[in-house]
């Protein structure tokens, strides 16, 4: 079989985790969440998915999607770790990129149960998003705990009948990393924090992001 339009990979897999967001840069809290779902359900492969247009993040700048792609493409071929991949499928849509999509474009691909990969702050965020019972009958959800972020399943459940019972909790440790407080930092001293992955910094340094007029280019 040739590569597969929307996940990039060359075959079907069994178990697939989709592991989506901007990454604003890429940190290790990201790659964290991916082993733990990797290992604790035992996925085939993740795939990391960066959005093209993220519709929820309209009322803010966010860098452009070609730098974004590029920093995690460097970060996961510096990594090696077995089975994580990267797709372009959001970042070549045009128009506002949603999370159902993707996963209905996997699911033509012929993959088995794919696990949508999130933290407890986008579960908890979840019901705003668009067509999320869609997203929910497209996929179970692995949730990784984040702190200060309790999850009110019930209430959820009721917002999005049906979620409860398609969440899988992670029992990692709640990392406390964003990539918010990543970029403030850059921005404020030219640091770059350690938990960037160092071909992600390097990139960072080679075409000036988070640091000034051309942070967003």
């Amino acid at each position: 079989m040739g590569t597969l339009a929307a996940s990039g990979l060359d075959v079907p897999v069994g178990r697939l985790g989709v592991l989506g967001g901007t990454f604003d840069p890429i940190h290790d809290a990201h790659l964290a969440v991916a082993r733990a779902a990797k290992v604790e359900l035992g996925l085939g492969a993740v795939l990391f998915v960066p959005a093209g247009d993220p519709w929820r993040k309209q009322d803010r700048r966010v860098t452009s999607a070609r730098h974004r792609l590029a920093m995690v493409r460097l970060a996961l071929e510096a990594e090696q770790e077995p089975g994580f991949a990267v797709s372009s499928v959001e970042v070549q849509r045009t128009g506002p990129t949603y999370s159902e999509e993707t996963l209905g474009a996997l699911q033509t691909e012929g993959h088995g149960q794919l696990w949508f990969i999130c933290g407890a702050d986008a579960l908890s965020d979840l019901p705003h998003w668009h067509d999320p019972a869609a997203l929910v009958a497209l996929a179970r959800l692995a949730v990784a705990p984040r702190p200060n972020y309790p999850l009110d399943l019930e209430a959820l459940d009721a917002a999005v009948p049906g979620l409860r019972a398609a969440v899988d909790l992670l029992s990692m440790a709640p990392i406390d990393l964003s990539a918010s407080d990543l970029r403030g930092a850059r921005r404020a001293d030219g640091s770059l924090d350690p938990r960037i992955p160092a071909a992600a910094r390097g990139y960072i340094v080679e075409e000036g992001l988070y640091a000034g007029p051309r942070s967003e280019g």
